[in-house]
């Protein structure tokens, strides 16, 4: 008889067992609502699990008049990595304002940050706005503090009270103040070096190609111009060139043609070659600031010996350093001005004073192409020499023949040439220049070839000699 017994009393506690669980599941639930510090004082595990506190300073950010700095958080996929900061740690967000993010950024510097490609360029950008401490305007330290990309940006006071961040002031000191964190509203954007260095790199010619993306083009080994390319020809159609054209130069006619670009036979040292041609600048003197610009500013001078090494032609027209003098620093600091102006003065062709003045005799006007697409500089001929460009933007060629190797060939200008579309050249263009009247280069002599035969005409007929030339006569 015990063991019904035994059996009856396990079978009765299985049933209030089972009757205790089924009252827990169907209990109603206490709704828990966040504690107002849990966004600040809590660790990451609970600020992960509870949530941003609705009076955090992101959710004032996402709120507030900074609308512009509100959507590239949004674009830049950082609202987790802010949230998981604000959760750890009280922050000082710096916020600019939306006209330095509407008008004030440079267009080619905005449209860099909205690629998608430069995801981790905008993060990083951001990121530097944001400090993982609290800095009111009361507790304004002066000296570097670490922001949440791992770059540090330079704290300092200003004069009668003021703040500075970077190389921006604080507008607002105290814009946005929450338990969590803390909002100055500055007048600019803030650039770290690793973003400024990006920028530069994407924007010079090792990661953009100069030519068009269909493929490298072609130079006539003739003429060492660019060939353009020929219309397609209906089935059936005679050849759009004739069989001279067509046929391969001999030895009789021009040298050997130089390897051209993708051909696999690298023969030229162009980078020996522009170290050469910048030596040479250095020790002609007066072009300095070129040399400069072309070695130090900017990557030109390796993407030259580039160039040359893949079988181009180059000929650059040098401004002098009276020319360079009067360019104005906001030509010179904005994003991919030395690069347009100095692209402006390159020619893909290989020219000496004396083919650009029997040119221009010739022709009356000649339009050279320049490494700045599709941009051309014309040249004519003035005061027995050659003269670049138009109207009071235009240069002489003053100094000839300043360095000749085959394949680079530096002519000497008095003014900086501007693209005929570019508002800014008439700044930079004295009215009252004047031609070169002093040469000091023998080969000058060879410009005025209209003088020397008129003169030898006038010579033969003092004697009372019949001139042999048929121009006299």
């Amino acid at each position: 008889m015990g063991a019904p017994v035994n059996g009856a009393v396990v079978l009765f506690l299985l049933l209030l067992a089972g009757t205790g669980a089924v009252t827990e599941e169907t209990a109603p639930q206490e709704p828990t609502l966040p504690a107002a510090g849990s966004g600040s004082g809590s660790g990451a595990g609970a600020g992960a699990a509870v949530g941003v506190n609705s009076n955090s300073v992101l959710v004032a950010l996402l709120d507030s008049h900074y609308t512009e700095l509100a959507e590239l958080v949004e674009k830049a996929l950082l609202l987790q990595t802010l949230e998981d900061a604000v959760g750890k740690h009280n922050v000082t967000i710096f916020a600019p304002r939306n006209e330095a993010l509407e008008r004030d950024l440079d267009p080619e510097f905005k449209r860099f940050l909205l690629e998608p490609r430069n995801l981790r360029s905008l993060q990083a950008l951001l990121l530097y706005h944001v400090l993982p401490s609290r800095l009111p305007s009361g507790s304004w330290p002066a000296a570097p503090h670490p922001t949440l990309s791992g770059e540090d940006v330079e704290l300092a006071s200003a004069g009668a009270g003021g703040m500075r961040v970077g190389h921006a002031a604080v507008t607002r000191p105290d814009a946005v103040l929450r338990p969590d964190g803390v909002i100055h509203g500055i007048e600019r954007l803030l650039v770290p070096r690793s973003v400024q260095e990006d920028f530069n790199r994407r924007r010079s010619l090792a990661a953009i190609s100069a030519v068009l993306p269909t493929g490298a083009p072609e130079v006539d080994p003739r003429t060492h111009r660019l060939k353009k390319p020929a219309p397609p020809v209906p089935p059936g159609a005679p050849p759009v060139l004739p069989v001279w054209d067509a046929m391969a130069p001999g030895p009789s006619i021009a040298p050997a043609p130089a390897p051209g670009p993708g051909s696999g036979k690298h023969h030229f040292d162009g980078h020996s070659q522009v170290k050469d041609f910048i030596q040479t600048l250095l020790l002609y003197g007066g072009y300095n600031e070129l040399a400069d610009i072309l070695v130090n500013l900017t990557s030109l001078a390796t993407e030259m010996g580039r160039l040359v090494s893949e079988g181009y032609v180059l000929t650059v027209l040098a401004p002098n350093d009276e020319a360079m003098a009067r360019l104005t620093t906001d030509q010179l600091s904005e994003p991919g001005s030395p690069e347009n102006i100095l692209y402006y003065h390159m020619i893909p062709e290989y020219q000496t004073e004396e083919s650009m003045y029997n040119a221009v005799r010739r022709f009356g006007k000649v339009r050279y192409d320049t490494l700045r697409l599709p941009h051309k500089v014309v040249a004519r001929e003035a005061d027995g020499s050659v003269k670049f460009g138009q109207g009071e933007g235009s240069a002489y060629l003053f100094d000839p023949d300043i360095y000749t190797d085959g394949r680079i060939s530096v002519q000497g200008i008095d003014a900086v040439l501007f693209a005929p579309d570019d508002a800014k050249a008439t700044q930079t263009a004295d009215p009252n220049r004047k031609p070169p009247a002093i040469v000091t280069h023998k080969k000058k002599i060879k410009l005025r070839r209209g003088k020397l035969l008129e003169a030898t005409c006038q010579v033969a007929g003092l004697f009372g000699q019949r001139s042999r030339f048929a121009s006299c006569q």
